[in-house]
């Protein structure tokens, strides 16, 4: 039997320091095969997105299927990171995923029929996930416990941490994974088990920055007044935004995702939520993805809370933050201020994601403001991505009715409260200028000008 101090021991971390616990029992490490007595045939396993998998307990739930040890096991994830064979419907039945936003290895998997989707907003994922399962297994990667037994799912609150205290947990324990505070920490009592996996999280960076990108942040930056509560979405133009708002004073922060264009606001003090309402002086998000330098920044920084998606993305607190901000990109808008955000050419691309849930939040705060942004162009120019209508088979995420501001690199379309004359002349106008001649011949044809 291994002592709870040569247990604990090998929690270690040159990178991070992590403090034993002194007080609380903790069962020595298990296989990572001890996961598959806690799974049952026709069960379903619950998985945080990007980092927050357990890539080891992934392995032995997958070579379980390869075996025929188990059948007809779900399992339930938004963003999946790392590929697998049975994302490929490598083991048939016995081994199925349901996706709740398409990454770049679940897209192909989806168009080819072996994953499934369920189109939702992400405040609601957890229900959805309540509402599919029964008695399901959540298995995520965590810290190692602190020296009072709390594990924390550092990177990931998401859908996960609203399992906590209604389902069962088996942990695989990273000390390279940051400590992180919030609402994403279990007490070892909490778990059925856990085993040990210490391994440098997946570094993604952002995108780069091109000269459209800082024009359209620019453009945005110059309407967020100081002391205003943002989200900002994932890509490189609101990574842009984020460095364009170096200036400002005050700001806070309550966004899904953490990225690494938060740290500097942070570092210089721009962001500092003394205005905020909710969880003030706090940045609050919901899941975090980036490089080295966005985990050390998290790893027990007390300024940074982790909740679960159901409080951070709920539209009705966000709705009572004053001068609450929301920027998220797009793919396509039309006339009308349709956004589609999800498919590109008629495929699925992603999902909705947090992106209305912000929207409606920012529609509602007094003074809030709805920034959806793009570049004017695809395929090298030769594409708009301002349309008359949205092309057959492309989803709306965004509506007419919630869309405020559409930015492009040639400008701002202020939509809230236009007629749509006056909303097709404004996206005409922030269209790229060698398509506008086409556009305005299309709009009236259309009768909208």
């Amino acid at each position: 039997m291994v002592t709870r101090r040569r247990a604990l021991a090998r929690l270690g971390n040159p990178l991070m320091t992590h403090d034993a616990p002194t007080q609380f029992g903790l069962p020595p490490a298990a296989s990572a095969d001890a996961v598959l007595a806690h799974i049952r045939d026709g069960g379903a396993l619950i998985v945080p997105l990007a980092n927050g998998e357990p890539t080891m307990l992934l392995d032995a739930v997958e070579a379980a299927a390869a075996r025929g040890e188990i059948d007809g096991v779900t399992v339930h994830q938004m963003h999946a990171l790392h590929d697998r064979p049975y994302l490929h419907g490598a083991y048939g039945s016995r081994l199925r995923h349901v996706s709740y936003f398409l990454s770049h290895v679940t897209r192909p998997c989806f168009l080819a029929g072996t994953v499934d989707l369920v189109p939702n907003h992400f405040s609601e994922v957890f229900s959805h996930m309540q509402t599919r399962t029964t008695d399901p297994l959540v298995i995520a990667a965590a810290s190692p416990p602190d020296r009072h037994g709390y594990f924390s799912l550092g990177v990931s609150a998401d859908y996960t941490s609203s399992f906590i205290g209604r389902a069962r947990f088996f942990l695989e324990v990273n000390s390279q994974m940051p400590r992180t505070f919030g609402r994403n920490q279990l007490h070892v009592s909490q778990v059925v088990g856990w085993v040990q996996n210490d391994h440098p999280l997946a570094d993604v960076p952002a995108p780069a920055i091109e000269a459209d990108d800082r024009i359209i942040a620019e453009y945005v930056a110059e309407r967020v007044v100081d002391g205003a509560c943002l989200q900002t979405g994932i890509g490189a133009i609101p990574n842009a935004i984020m460095g364009a708002l170096t200036g400002h004073r005050d700001l806070g922060v309550h966004t899904e995702l953490l990225s690494d264009g938060l740290v500097e606001l942070v570092e210089r003090g721009v962001v500092n939520g003394v205005r905020k309402l909710h969880n003030r002086t706090k940045v609050v998000g919901t899941f975090a993805l980036g490089t080295q330098r966005l985990h050390n920044f998290l790893h027990e920084n007390t300024a940074v809370e982790m909740w679960s998606a159901r409080y951070v993305n709920d539209p009705r607190l966000l709705s009572r933050e004053r001068n609450f901000v929301s920027i998220n990109a797009t793919l396509t808008v039309d006339f009308l201020g349709q956004c589609a955000s999800e498919t590109l050419g008629g495929h699925y691309y992603s999902s909705s994601g947090g992106q209305v849930d912000f929207a409606r939040g920012a529609m509602y705060s007094e003074g809030g403001k709805g920034f959806i942004v793009l570049r004017s162009t695809a395929a090298h120019g030769t594409v708009s991505r301002i349309v008359p209508q949205l092309p057959a088979g492309e989803v709306v995420t965004n509506s007419k009715n919630t869309v405020d501001m559409v930015v492009t690199e040639f400008g701002v379309a202020e939509l809230r409260a236009r007629t749509v004359r006056e909303r097709a002349t404004a996206l005409i106008a922030v269209a790229h200028p060698d398509h506008r001649d086409h556009l305005t011949a299309e709009a009236r044809q259309l009768g909208y000008v």
